[in-house]
C-alpha cells in the first residue's frame, strides 16, 4: 500500500507518495510519468513521519537553503540501471549542472562498461520518481540548451535559477523561455 499527501509548493502543487517509512515519490501535478511505478492507486494519508520530513526539505530548499538529499529515507522504484543513474543525480551539487553525455561516462564508469548512450541516461533520468530531492534538474545538454525536464521547461529554469546556475549560458531558444 501507498500513500499520498500533497505540498504546495512556489512552482505548483507537488504529490509525495510513501511506503508508509520510506518516501517513494514527488511529482509535480500534471509531471510527465507522474505516479511511475506507483501507478496512481494510493490512500492521502498526511500525518506520516516520512511526509513531515519531505515537507521540511522542501520548505527549506525553496527558501534557498541546501538540505541533504539523505536527511530521511527515500525508497524510489525503478530498475537496477535507473537507480545507478539516481544515485549519480543524487551527487550532483547544488547549484551545478552536468550534461547527459558528462552522466553518461559516469554511468558506465559505475557499471564497468566502456559507453553509455545519453538516450539511455536520458530515460533514466526522466523517469527519476523524487522530482527536486534527485535533482534530476540539473542535468543539461552538451549543445548548451537546457534540455527537458518531466515537471516541465519552465519548472527546470526556475529551480536552476533558484540554485544560481548561470542560465544567460544556455542557448537563446532556453534564454527566451526564461524572458517569457
Amino acid at each position: 500500500m501507498y500513500y499520498s499527501t500533497d505540498y504546495v509548493s512556489p512552482l505548483g502543487i507537488v504529490t509525495l507518495a510513501s511506503d508508509g517509512r520510506n518516501l517513494a515519490g514527488a511529482w509535480f501535478e500534471g509531471q510527465k510519468y507522474f505516479g511511475g511505478a506507483i501507478g496512481s492507486q494510493w490512500e492521502e494519508k498526511d500525518d506520516l513521519p516520512v511526509f513531515k520530513m519531505a515537507v521540511d526539505w522542501l520548505d527549506r530548499y525553496f527558501q534557498g537553503q541546501r538540505p541533504d538529499i539523505f536527511e530521511f529515507p527515500l525508497a524510489p522504484i525503478g530498475t537496477p540501471f535507473r537507480h545507478t543513474v539516481w544515485k549519480l543525480l543524487s551527487r550532483i551539487p547544488y547549484g551545478q549542472v552536468v550534461t547527459y553525455g558528462e552522466l553518461g561516462k559516469k554511468v558506465a564508469e559505475e557499471m564497468g562498461i566502456s559507453s553509455m548512450s545519453s538516450q539511455a541516461i536520458g530515460g533514466a533520468v526522466g523517469h527519476n520518481p523524487l522530482s527536486i530531492i534527485i535533482p534530476c534538474h540539473r542535468v543539461v545538454c552538451k549543445d548548451g540548451s537546457l534540455g527537458g525536464y518531466a515537471g516541465g521547461t519552465e519548472r527546470k529554469i526556475a529551480l536552476l535559477q533558484l540554485e544560481g546556475v548561470d542560465l544567460p549560458a544556455f542557448h537563446a531558444s532556453d534564454r527566451q523561455t526564461l524572458q517569457q
